[in-house]
């Protein structure tokens, strides 16, 4: 897949169908999507390609948004290269770009930079100034300027009847499975190990601290979920907790994974966290005793779950 990082530097000598959104998560939706666009383009011996955008419109038209967003636009760009598209631009949204006209957008993006030979959208896209047009106002433009227009219907989406909304949701109340169902993907986050006060260690349960640079990532709800990792080229279980750490008077939020048979070094390591169950609300006790017993019980309780879940 070619990575363009705005429309001005993208460039083919083929024809494209295009498909147009922020694509936050990836989901089962969008996907129902892309893989219509890969079908198109077979069948005209066109290019796929997908206009997405970052900084995700909503951070620059609300300046007082707080939106979380599924992936980091890296994070994006991984699932979306997962897909077998031929094209991706990740264009830069500014204030500027928010006022062109429907009009503008389709005679000077995709005609005459993007070379549209069809357009796949979904049954409640909207765009221009405002989002004021509509598919019928599409259809329209491909008339005037030559190319087709494909909209997927509810009804096509029925089944993975999902929005980057409602997985947003899912994970700011712990459900993580039913987010993952929604996705297609287990959720992951993805950071670097960074020093903490080594607590961990102290009690037989050493965590790896894991540092997420890009404050506008959703962190799921506190708590204690069960994870995974590939570290050195293998698939390792671990247990992760989201919260302040109460038992010790903790003040800030961390991210922290005790890894199960596991004992490398991963200090300065940006790696990838992939959430596959609540286990529990994050707990104060009484104290690092109390708090070790039910480390203790988690371990043999995530132990059993892999054992059901994940091996033969």
């Amino acid at each position: 897949m070619k990575i363009f990082q705005s429309i001005a530097g993208f460039s083919t000598h083929k024809k494209t169908v295009v498909t147009i959104g922020t694509f936050d998560g990836v989901h089962l939706g969008h996907q129902k999507i892309i893989e219509k666009l890969i079908l198109n383009a077979k069948t005209s011996d066109c290019e796929t390609l997908i206009l997405t955008f970052f900084p995700h419109p909503r951070m620059v038209l609300q300046e007082d948004s707080e939106i979380k967003l599924l992936n980091t636009i890296e994070e994006r760009t991984l699932l979306l290269q997962q897909t077998g598209l031929d094209n991706l631009i990740i264009h830069p949204f500014d204030k500027a770009f928010s006022r062109l006209s429907a009009e503008e957008f389709v005679k000077e993006i995709l005609v005459e930079k993007l070379h549209i030979h069809k357009i796949v959208i979904g049954h409640d896209h909207r765009f221009g100034r405002n989002r004021t047009a509509n598919f019928d106002d599409l259809v329209e433009f491909g008339e005037k300027y030559g190319f087709e227009v494909e909209q997927l219907s509810a009804r096509e989406i029925d089944d993975v009847s999902v929005s980057s909304t409602k997985i947003r949701m899912t994970l700011e109340n712990g459900e993580i499975e039913m987010a993952n169902e929604y996705l297609g993907y287990p959720y992951f986050l993805t950071g670097t190990v960074t020093e903490g006060k080594q607590l961990g260690r102290t009690i037989g349960f050493p965590t790896a601290n894991i540092k997420v640079e890009e404050q506008y990532k959703l962190i799921p709800k506190k708590g204690v979920y069960l994870v995974k990792s590939e570290l050195d080229g293998s698939i390792v279980f671990g247990m992760m907790n989201i919260g302040n750490n109460p038992t010790v008077a903790g003040t800030r939020l961390s991210i922290e994974v005790y890894y199960l048979d596991f004992d490398s070094d991963l200090y300065g390591r940006k790696i990838e966290v992939s959430l596959l169950h609540y286990i529990r609300e994050e707990q104060k006790f009484a104290g690092v005793e109390a708090l070790k017993m039910q480390l203790e019980a988690d371990k043999r309780w995530s132990e059993s779950y892999i054992a059901t879940h994940f091996t033969s």
